[in-house]
């Protein structure tokens, strides 16, 4: 019988035997600032570009965390949306909005205008796959004026200030665009750092861009390293090799000490995505019997070792509101024996708990009677087959508000007929009814509770097992100030960040 939890090496030996790797990753060199002041930020990610860093895709978050990219709208600490490259906004009509710019400048010297905005946001409508931001949307931009653009959706969309603020419809300067209907963000974003350099999925070289409408960065400049390794992040930030590392795994938060480690709640649930389209888990029957299976309360406990929450739904505590909308999941199938059917489990370890996760998850459907087969990838050589269909199951971790702040987004994405990222490749007409009746809600209160109704509809189906809700743990160097520890995972540097 397996052990209920794979061994770990012991945490400190694990982080010394790297310090050989990470001293040719972050060298000294560059990191003591430029004739204009400020040092540079030494910043470790977890997630390297998959897109060639793309704003239209996953690699969009990124840009927005490394200050380089913005969108007309921001969030607040309650989910609202608040001016960025937009200074105003109002509605015209059901389906007109007007939105008022600022003065501002893109990272090559041109002006913020209304025709660029116009033709970024109609150049992210006609991208392939299309963001997810604009799952069952469709907009149409035009200039209006001097300093502002007119948007018009086809269908009344009350929530369109939330929408902009997704950092897949950030806005570049014209000459980020080609014919082939790519974006390329060096040097053509407008945020207060200018991507420079990029050395394919293994480092990227940012400066300070002096020209940003919310005032100068304090940093000069920053150099990011994408490392997948968690314990290597986290030996960096303790032995000062870098000065931000995120995505520190629950396993070595206590390698760092208090003064280094931030925990941040957040809106990023970890899931189990069950295939209802091919192989065995087709059958509600056997969904509903790897969904008894897993005991996510193990998970939290375990894996996690307090670092998280267990999974209650699709929202987690960081979405304060969702607990008390909560319903009961409708229509579920009665559980029945697997006989051994054999399924195939994916993950991916840039998230280090992930893998682990996967592992528990094994364990408990195998001991329900299921066969399990087990693949670990990293997240850019997994995400094209979990979207095809090659998988029966596939373990991640979703930032629930990612998308736009909305919490109906991602219920239309992930789990919809026409959504673009549904891992569980789920098409239910009543799935699709409820959402659409939570899409075409105004009222901010009765959005969130129609949100929740289609929350009961899709975990009726078990086609997405919740299994934690995460807490994300950041490294920070003692003597750097102002990293944004952000809910949405959507910010990490920014103006007042400095060392």
């Amino acid at each position: 019988m397996r052990p209920a939890r794979p061994p770990r090496r012991p945490r400190l030996l694990a982080a010394l035997l790297l310090t050989p790797l990470l001293a040719g990753c972050f060298s000294s060199g560059g990191a003591d600032g430029d004739a204009r002041g400020g040092s540079r930020l030494r910043v470790a990610l977890a997630f390297p570009p998959t897109e060639h860093f793309s704003p239209y895709g996953a690699d969009a978050t990124l840009l927005s965390r490394l200050g380089v990219t913005e969108g007309l709208t921001a969030l607040d600490g309650d989910g609202s949306a608040i001016p960025a490259l937009a200074r105003s906004w109002r509605r015209e009509d059901d389906r007109t909005w007007l939105f008022t710019l600022r003065q501002a400048t893109f990272q090559d010297g041109t002006d913020v205008t209304p025709a660029a905005v116009a033709a970024a946001l109609t150049h992210a409508t006609e991208a392939r796959p299309a963001p997810a931001a604009l799952s069952g949307v469709t907009l149409t931009a035009r200039p209006a004026g001097d300093r502002a653009v007119r948007i018009t959706t086809e269908d009344p969309d009350p929530v369109l200030p939330l929408r902009l603020s997704s950092p897949s419809l950030a806005v570049l300067s014209p000459k980020a665009y080609d014919t082939s209907g790519r974006a390329d963000p060096v040097g053509t974003g407008t945020g207060p750092f200018r991507l420079t350099r990029v050395d394919g999925s293994t480092s990227a070289r940012l400066d300070r861009f002096d020209g940003y409408w919310g005032g100068r960065a304090r940093a000069a400049g920053i150099d990011a390293r994408f490392i997948a390794d968690g314990t290597a992040r986290a030996n960096a930030v303790r032995t000062g090799q870098v000065d931000i590392a995120e995505a520190i795994p629950v396993s070595q938060a206590t390698t760092l000490d208090e003064a280094t480690r931030r925990e941040t709640a957040t809106t990023r649930t970890t899931s189990l995505q069950l295939n209802t389209r091919s192989g065995p888990f087709q059958d509600p029957a056997l969904r509903a019997a790897a969904r008894a299976a897993v005991d996510t309360s193990a998970l939290a406990r375990g894996v996690y070792e307090g670092h998280a929450d267990a999974g209650a739904g699709l929202y987690g505590p960081a979405v304060t509101w969702a607990e008390g909308k909560r319903r009961q999941p409708a229509g579920r199938a009665k559980a029945a024996p697997p006989h051994g059917a054999t399924v195939t489990l994916a993950t991916y370890d840039n998230r280090p708990e992930l893998p682990e996760v996967a592992q528990v998850i094994e364990q408990q459907l195998e001991r329900a009677g299921f066969r399990v087969k087990l693949v670990v990838r990293e997240y850019a050589r997994l995400e094209a087959d979990a979207l095809h269909g090659t998988f029966d199951g596939v373990v991640l971790a979703r930032n629930t508000l990612v998308d736009t702040g909305d919490p109906v987004a991602v219920l239309a994405s992930d789990y919809t007929c026409r959504g673009g990222y549904n891992t569980a490749r789920l098409c239910d007409p009543d799935v699709d009814r409820a959402v659409a009746t939570a899409e075409a809600t105004a009222d901010s209160d009765e959005r969130q509770d129609a949100a929740m109704a289609a929350e009961a509809q899709i975990l009726g189906t078990d086609a997405v097992v919740p299994l934690v809700h995460q807490r994300v743990v950041t490294g920070v160097g003692r003597s750097v100030k102002g990293v944004r520890l952000d809910p949405y995972e959507r910010l990490l540097v920014g103006t007042g960040t400095h060392r």
